[in-house]
């Protein structure tokens, strides 16, 4: 099935299309700008930098060709006002919604501002994709979407109760998009990711990841903590595989593959602990130090459930879907890439087809 990507890759350089990519200056926005511009594509990027960056944007434009830089075109503005939605979607064939408010304690201390991000955006970004033509809206949606349902590995048809603010307003998501498509016709595809990290995540901050937060701490031989004992497990996803989920699902003809919601993920299940010991003992081949460095444990976090792992058959089914990355091949890319001296501190300003 890597056959039907490696083949729609093919065909996108031969057939250039138009791309908006919202939440561009951030971490899966930009990697996603980086891949369509290195497949030829035309792109129009939207970020208000709530939460992304300009750095990450400079970092694109040295990942890519002046060339490929040419072909992107970047708009400051809000998902919130339908003028800036507006003006990003004029003349765009596919969406690709990955701006959002993420993260479930930010969601728990500060209700409203998400509801405004991740519900009211949402549907401002319909609007403007429903008037502009666009042919397909492909969103990123959330594993945090299941809730309090405790079978694993999670299927899409099965759902709890939300566990916060954060996971209410991603369900809200699918279901405005499924009623679009109903009235008027707008094709969706939702991206149920499960914790996806890589390079350019944000370390920094209260509400950072923990891959790339612990990855920052090492480097800086600061010892981690980890929330609970340890035994808390996730399906971590390298974003090379929620790039993959995004074009399959922008690009597919099958009829029974549109207007449907995936679970984006490898797979698998990965306790904090054993994260940890994977990041610190690769680390630890360059600094010795760190070798013995073990974690403190906190309280286990408000909101958060136990265990989480997906039932990855419907995206590979239906949409060709095979990721390429497990998570220990998903760490060694994103280290590699911390080894170059990226500095995820530098907010240089980007030029030449985006600025501030």
């Amino acid at each position: 099935m890597v056959e039907r990507y490696d083949a729609l890759k093919a065909k996108l350089r031969t057939e250039p299309r138009r791309w908006l990519v919202t939440g561009a200056a951030g971490f899966i926005g930009s990697n996603l700008v980086e891949a369509l511009l290195g497949l030829g594509q035309q792109v129009v990027g939207i970020d208000n930098f709530a939460t992304g960056f300009a750095h990450n944007l400079d970092d694109v434009k040295r990942s890519v060709s002046q060339e490929s830089w040419g072909r992107f075109r970047f708009l400051e503005g809000d998902i919130t006002r339908l003028g800036d939605c507006a003006a990003a979607c004029e003349g765009v064939d596919y969406v690709l919604h990955q701006a959002a408010l993420g993260s479930v304690p930010r969601s728990l201390e500060d209700p409203l501002r998400t509801h405004r991000a991740n519900v009211d955006g949402f549907m401002t970004m319909l609007l403007a994709s429903r008037d502009s033509g666009v042919k397909r809206f492909v969103f990123a949606a959330s594993s945090s979407t299941y809730g309090d349902h405790s079978a694993l590995p999670k299927v899409e048809e099965l759902i709890g109760e939300p566990l916060s603010p954060y996971a209410l307003s991603k369900y809200v998501n699918e279901l405005y998009a499924s009623l679009f498509s109903r009235l008027y016709g707008l094709e969706y595809v939702g991206l149920r990711y499960f914790n996806v990290f890589g390079p350019r995540q944000d370390p920094e901050g209260p509400y950072a990841a923990v891959i790339p937060r612990w990855i920052s701490n090492l480097l800086a031989g600061q010892i981690c903590e980890i929330n609970g004992d340890g035994e808390t497990s996730r399906d971590f996803c390298y974003v090379d595989n929620a790039i993959q989920a995004n074009i399959l699902a922008a690009l597919t003809l099958d009829p029974d593959a549109i207007n449907e919601v995936y679970n984006v993920a490898f797979g698998e299940r990965t306790t904090l602990n054993e994260l940890y010991r994977m990041i610190r003992d690769r680390l630890a081949a360059q600094s010795e130090g760190l070798r013995d460095l073990e974690p403190v444990y906190a309280d286990f976090r408000h909101g958060d459930v136990r265990h989480s792992q997906a039932d990855i058959g419907k995206a590979k089914r239906l949409l060709g879907f095979l990721p390429t990355h497990s998570v220990e091949l998903g760490l060694d890319e994103t280290l590699r890439w911390y080894a170059t001296g990226q500095d995820p501190s530098d907010k240089g300003l980007v030029q030449n087809g985006a600025s501030r």
